[in-house]
């Protein structure tokens, strides 16, 4: 049997690809390289010793998607396929509702026509939007996401409820991540993203290494102890974890179910730039910036039902998240060869 893996060579997907093979999955990635590189999924296989098929094509290609479920025996789905850029979303809004939400929707069809009804879902925590009140459990309501990005992961969610509401035989499981960071531990995969990063560690590391001039700090005037916004970051091998013991749980409990994976610990941004400083041994010029666009002040998780449910918590602390960035950074300071 074989997990079909939707955006398996980006960098959480990588990383997941990665726990898969070691712990003996048959795995097949479908990614339209958008944001990705195939040379990851090529480490992936030194590392491993075991190579992941893979098809270069995008999830809102139904003929593509029938093609694969009836040439393959495929027994479940991991869907990290999508936009996940919250600047860009606000600027571009339709693509990622395409994107996310369209992609997701073809999927499913292409599923049960296939009669394959175990999914894992990438959601996000920007669906509890700006939370009364932290940490966040997955007994706080879903609020009003805000930003594009955060409301297709959303609409998401609840397409994807109202299909186990449906359909007995689904088993799903949506994973709302807080802020992922970290690479794997050999500095062979980490987080490539292409053009200017979105996400904080990574420009963090790129101006650690040569590649930017400075992190422009999003705010520095917010209701926190040092007026940055506070995340939840979870290292990128905890999170793929994470889904292994998703696909394990729904393997034996039919029905849907939302888990947070995070660490239950926030960082500022100012916190992030110290402790990336520590790590690489020299100091990272930043300047503060007005407030983005859909951001809000702070966000972390409670991550007490996915440790009672699936036997999972976070292993690998801030430190750890620091030295394993950068040691893909400074070992790979152009990323990935060829993009």
């Amino acid at each position: 049997m074989t997990l079909l893996i939707t955006g398996g060579a980006g960098y959480i997907g990588s990383h997941t690809v990665l726990e898969l093979l070691s712990t003996g999955h048959d795995v097949l990635v479908l990614d339209n390289l958008s944001n990705s590189s195939r040379e990851s999924l090529a480490r992936v296989a030194a590392l491993t010793g075991r190579t992941p098929g893979f098809v270069q094509g995008d999830v809102r290609d139904r003929t593509l998607l029938d093609r694969l479920f009836t040439q393959h025996d495929i027994s479940g789905v991991v869907h990290f396929a999508g936009l996940k850029a919250v600047g860009e979303s606000v600027r571009e809004p339709l693509r990622y509702y395409d994107n996310n939400v369209t992609g997701t929707l073809t999927l499913c069809q292409a599923m049960m026509a296939a009669d394959v009804h175990r999914l894992v879902f990438s959601s996000s925590a920007t669906v509890y939007g700006d939370p009364a009140s932290t940490p966040i459990s997955e007994a706080c309501p879903t609020g009003q996401p805000t930003n594009p990005y955060g409301r297709s992961k959303l609409m998401v969610e609840q397409i994807l409820q109202d299909l186990a509401a449906a359909d007995p035989r689904w088993s799903i499981a949506l994973l709302r991540y807080f802020n992922p960071a970290g690479a794997h531990a050999s500095g062979r995969i980490g987080e490539d993203p292409r053009g200017t990063p979105n996400n904080l560690l990574p420009y963090i590391s790129q101006v650690a290494v040569g590649r930017l001039a400075q992190v422009s700090v999003f705010g520095g005037d917010y209701p926190t102890p040092d007026g940055t916004g506070i995340r939840d970051y979870i290292h990128v091998v905890d999170l793929a974890l994470g889904h292994l013991a998703a696909l394990d749980y729904l393997q034996r409990h039919p029905g849907l179910q939302a888990w947070n994976l995070g660490t239950g610990t926030g960082y500022s941004v100012l916190d992030m730039i110290h402790a990336f400083e520590a790590a690489c041994g020299h100091a990272i010029a930043y300047t503060i910036a007005p407030r983005r666009a859909g951001d809000i002040a702070a966000c972390w998780a409670d991550p007490g039902k996915a440790a009672r449910d699936l036997g999972w918590r976070a292993q690998r602390g801030l430190a750890q998240m620091m030295a394993d960035t950068w040691r893909w950074q400074s070992g790979n300071p152009d990323g990935y060869p060829g993009d």
